[in-house]
């Protein structure tokens, strides 16, 4: 049967059969906005996003166990019939037990997984995790269950979107989509966890439902840029606590990407991204609480499709307008690498202009020596930027940098292309007029993530929030 556009029946749809069959921890994603579904027979579906290429759906056919291998199947054969390819994100054993030769598996990272019931022994054999919680109550922090009702409107629910702008802007990247963007949509079925302190909320803890496991998902874990140390711990304590009352048996924080057992291609990428998202991190924070086991994740794809374009395929997923939009809108936001970079980049070009010849590519050379001493003066004041990111000095470093691109391209039009001769001396020049152009516009983007941080400013000047 031919895919179904996302409407409210297939929805619906969709929902009956995760209620029935959602085994995967992405189960209950797949009701999120942007999703569309296949279905096949009255108990198979697959949740996918199209990215105009291929087909990438979110976790194994939505089936029976019976059903599972015969709906992949279809899958793969309507993609193929839409002339698209198609891979699976975030598969389990179970799936590559239960598909077909035909799909091939490449470990993406591992699962952290609970059983609630184990915590209050996993905090009496752990100080440290004892310590995180004592020190968030120590500073007033507590957590309450919210309501489905404060999802829906009113002042919980603007302070949650506040606490996500807030959030968002201490990342690197620009927003993604597919599994990882906030989503409060099904208040009825979700659990939503909050932290507050005198009041404010500081902390957010989505759970999600995964049914045929009769388990649950820590989807969203955000916590302020202010809040006090121990907050994320408090939070997926009372989760641990609520779900133990629940009599559940297990919990998961999903996928801690390119953990574990990847490939070496993987594990080169894992290192020379770090700056741009710490994996490492993010992997030693689920270890830190100590979870019973871990499980392998991984990308399925057709064994005619090879790791590399299903890699692509699964990265584009998650990349709204492409990667090269996603990876230009990241690159403005000013994140440190990119900060770095710039600061790097401005020592040999410093060198090279006090090395140059005043005669030839200045008016005078006090000139020369005026741009040598702003350059030097630039780069103090980024790798002062990149230590403590202040609105204020990244406001200062954007209009002095965005002054320097206009005369740049002044000097370069009444001097030095009327005196150029030859096509080096035109590169050289349009290097001179672009980088500075290029770094202002990063320099404005980095200063508005820092004035979106400023906006916990109010919080910091609370003695609760010291330490």
């Amino acid at each position: 049967m031919p895919s179904l556009p996302p409407s409210p029946h297939a929805r619906a749809r969709a929902f009956e059969l995760i209620q029935r069959y959602g085994w995967n921890a992405t189960a209950f994603q797949t009701l999120e906005a942007g999703y569309t579904y296949f279905f096949h027979g009255d108990d198979g579906c697959v949740a996918y996003v199209d990215t105009g290429h291929a087909w990438v759906a979110a976790g194994a056919p939505i089936a029976p166990m019976s059903a599972i291998a015969s709906t992949a199947t279809a899958f793969l054969g309507a993609a193929r019939a839409a002339h698209k390819r198609c891979c699976m994100f975030a598969t389990e054993h179970r799936f590559q037990e239960l598909s077909s030769p035909g799909w091939h598996a490449l470990a993406i990272g591992e699962q952290p997984v609970w059983d609630p019931r184990d915590w209050p022994d996993t905090l009496s054999r752990h100080k440290s995790l004892r310590e995180q919680l004592r020190r968030a109550r120590a500073k007033g922090v507590h957590v309450r269950l919210l309501e489905p009702s404060e999802l829906e409107a009113g002042p919980t629910r603007r302070a949650l979107l506040d606490l996500a702008s807030r959030w968002f802007a201490t990342r690197s990247m620009a927003a993604m989509s597919f599994l990882v963007h906030l989503e409060l949509t099904q208040p009825e079925s979700r659990r939503c966890f909050v932290a507050e302190q005198d009041g404010v909320l500081v902390g957010f803890a989505g759970v999600i439902p995964v049914p045929a496991r009769a388990g649950w998902f820590i989807e969203d874990l955000l916590r302020d840029p202010v809040a006090p140390n121990g907050t994320t711990e408090l939070m997926v304590d009372a989760v641990m606590r609520w779900a133990a009352a629940q009599s559940c048996e297990w919990l998961t924080l999903g996928l801690a990407p390119l953990a574990g057992e990847v490939g070496g291609a993987l594990k080169l990428t894992r290192k020379l991204t770090k700056r741009l998202y710490d994996f490492d991190g993010l992997r030693g924070f689920k270890a830190k609480l100590r979870p019973r086991t871990w499980s392998p994740i991984y990308l399925s794809h057709p064994a005619e499709q090879t790791s590399l374009t299903s890699m692509f395929d699964a990265l584009a997923a998650f990349a709204p307008g492409g990667l090269v939009r996603f990876g230009l809108r990241s690159f403005f936001r000013g994140p440190p690498l990119v900060l770095a970079t710039l600061a790097a980049l401005l020592v040999p070009w410093t060198v090279v202009l006090a090395l140059s010849s005043a005669t030839h590519w200045f008016a005078t050379a006090y000139i020369k020596w005026a741009w040598v001493a702003f350059d030097v003066v630039l780069f103090i004041g980024l790798t002062r930027g990149l230590a403590r990111p202040t609105p204020r000095l990244l406001t200062a470093l954007a209009v002095a940098i965005t002054a320097d691109a206009f005369v740049t391209i002044g000097e370069a039009l009444l001097w030095n292309v009327r005196n150029a001769s030859g096509w080096f001396e035109y590169v050289v020049l349009f290097i001179a007029c672009a980088m500075p152009s290029l770094a202002a516009a990063v320099l404005w983007g980095a200063r508005r993530r820092s004035q979106r941080l400023a906006a916990a400013a109010p919080h910091l000047e609370s003695p609760n929030h010291s330490a």
